[in-house]
């Protein structure tokens, strides 16, 4: 069973939001007057800040195609968790037969990581990270299983204090 990422709806109208295509796929299907082309874009879209989503566009023309994505990649924008420019806990995921592990970095190491998972991390603005895709190299289930992997990090002071039953008030501040 493949779990859903934990969606909180972000406004992606006030995000300067970056389009990268990862991958641009092209399907032929055989019909009786011959071949017929049609394309398929994987788009992130992530502000470098701890915002980053992923988009899949189908066309039949490539910069159709690359713009329904971005258009479904702005949507489906999520928040990430980040503790100096890496995230706060190691996590492994699986989507589907792709399967992908995320560890923290110190700082410097930079981003350790390959292809589809790259191109989310850096979206997403993670600047230190270790990364390892295993089963499948399926370009759009890896970025997908990133995604996931990204989504379902908690922020470990919050986890912590609900554990313990903590009340963690926000900070009040006065502008006198």
């Amino acid at each position: 069973m493949v779990k859903k990422p934990v969606k909180s709806k972000i406004d992606p109208t006030e995000l300067p939001l970056n389009d990268k295509l990862i991958y641009l796929n092209r399907v032929s299907k055989v019909v009786k007057g011959g071949r017929r082309l049609s394309f398929s874009a994987l788009v992130v879209a992530g502000d470098g800040n701890g915002h980053v989503g992923i988009g899949i566009g189908k066309s039949n023309e490539v910069p159709e195609a690359i713009n329904k994505a971005g258009a479904v990649a702005r949507k489906n924008i999520i928040e990430v968790k980040m503790l100096d420019n890496t995230i706060p806990y190691e996590t492994t995921v699986k989507y589907g037969a792709a399967k992908v592990i995320l560890k923290p970095a110190a700082p410097g190491t930079g981003i350790i990581a390959g292809g589809s998972i790259r191109a989310v991390v850096e979206a997403a603005g993670i600047k230190n990270i270790l990364t390892k895709s295993l089963g499948s190299a399926n370009k759009v289930n890896v970025a997908r299983a990133t995604i996931l992997g990204l989504s379902q990090i908690k922020d470990p002071k919050e986890e912590i204090a609900k554990r313990k039953g903590i009340k963690r008030e926000a900070k009040e501040t006065s502008f006198d």
